[in-house]
C-alpha cells in the first residue's frame, strides 16, 4: 500500500467514528500518563515497652479515755505495685501499588501531533492511590477526565527494566560499560463517544549509554538522562506506527468505507472516495 493511500484510508477510518464529518487533523486525542501496577514488599520492626506502678497508703487513729486512764492509738499501711510489659515483632508485608508514571508520554504526544491526523488535548491526572479504578477508562471518560477529546489513548506499563553491565573486550585492556533501559507498554485507543476500542497494541522503547574505558581504576558515570530520553523518543515513534497500522487495516465497517477525505483539491488532484 502506498503512503498516500495509507493516509487516505487512515483518515477514512477515523472519520467514520467521529461525531461529524470533520477533517482527520481536527480529531482530538487525550494521551493518559502511563499506568503502572507492582507488588511492593517492605520490612517492618515493632518494639513496644510499657511500665505501670501504683502506691497506696492508709492511716487510722483512735482515742480512748476513762476516769482512770487515757490512750491514743494510730495505725497505717503502705502498698506498692509495679507492672511492666515488653513486645517485639518483625517481618515483611506486601501490597499492590498502583498509579500513573509522569514520564515517557511527551514524545508520544509529539509524534501524534507531527502525524497531522490529530490534535492532542490535556488529560486530567489520576490522583487516587492504589485504586483499581485506575484501569476503568470508561468511568474516567464519564467523569470528564478527558474534556473535548474524541479518543483516549490509554497506556499501561507491562515491563520496565534497567540493566548495567561491564564487559571486557577480548585481547585488550578496555572494558565496555553499558547502561540500558527497556520499557514495554500496552495501549488502547478508545472512542469517547461509544467506548469502542479502535486500536490495541503493545510498543517498546529502548535506550542505552555506552562508555569504553581502558583504565580499570577510572570512575565511570553513565548518562541516565540520555537513556531515558532515547526510550521516550523510540516509544513515541513505535506507538504512532502501531496506531497508524491498525487504523489503516480496519475493514468491514460500512461507515468507514463510505467516508470521504475532505480537502480542497488542486486542478490536478484527484479526490479519492472509498465505497
Amino acid at each position: 500500500m502506498s503512503p498516500f493511500l495509507k493516509k487516505v484510508l487512515l483518515s477514512c477510518c477515523l472519520l467514520g467514528s467521529a461525531l461529524t464529518a470533520q477533517a482527520a487533523g481536527s480529531l482530538r486525542v487525550a494521551v493518559t500518563d502511563l499506568a503502572y501496577e507492582e507488588r511492593v514488599q517492605e520490612y517492618f520492626r515493632n518494639i513496644s515497652a510499657t511500665e505501670k506502678s501504683s502506691v497506696r497508703a492508709s492511716a487510722r487513729e483512735s482515742e480512748r479515755e476513762s476516769d482512770y486512764s487515757y490512750s491514743r492509738r494510730a495505725s497505717g499501711s503502705l502498698s506498692a505495685k509495679s507492672e511492666s510489659t515488653f513486645s517485639y515483632s518483625e517481618g515483611t508485608y506486601s501490597y499492590i501499588d498502583r498509579g500513573e508514571l509522569r514520564k515517557f508520554t511527551a514524545d508520544i504526544k509529539g509524534e501524534i501531533l507531527k502525524s497531522g491526523y490529530f490534535q492532542v488535548t490535556q488529560a486530567k491526572p489520576f490522583t487516587a492511590k492504589n485504586s483499581e479504578k485506575l484501569y476503568d477508562v470508561i468511568a474516567r471518560i464519564k467523569q470528564g477526565m478527558y474534556p473535548g477529546a474524541d479518543y483516549v489513548l490509554f497506556g499501561s506499563i507491562s515491563s520496565i527494566e534497567f540493566r548495567q553491565e561491564a564487559n571486557p573486550i577480548d585481547h585488550t585492556d578496555t572494558v565496555s560499560h553499558t547502561l540500558s533501559l527497556e520499557l514495554v507498554g500496552e495501549f488502547s485507543l478508545i472512542s469517547t463517544r461509544n467506548y469502542q476500542v479502535k486500536a490495541s497494541f503493545s510498543a517498546m522503547g529502548e535506550g542505552q549509554d555506552v562508555k569504553l574505558v581502558s583504565s580499570r581504576g577510572a570512575r565511570i558515570v553513565l548518562n541516565r538522562g540520555k537513556v531515558i530520553s532515547e526510550v521516550s523518543k523510540s516509544l513515541g515513534v513505535e506507538v504512532l506506527k502501531q496506531m497508524e497500522d491498525q487504523l489503516a487495516a480496519l475493514d468491514g465497517d460500512a461507515p468507514v468505507r463510505e467516508a470521504a477525505v475532505h480537502h480542497a483539491p488542486s486542478p490536478h488532484e484527484e479526490v479519492i472516495i472509498f465505497r
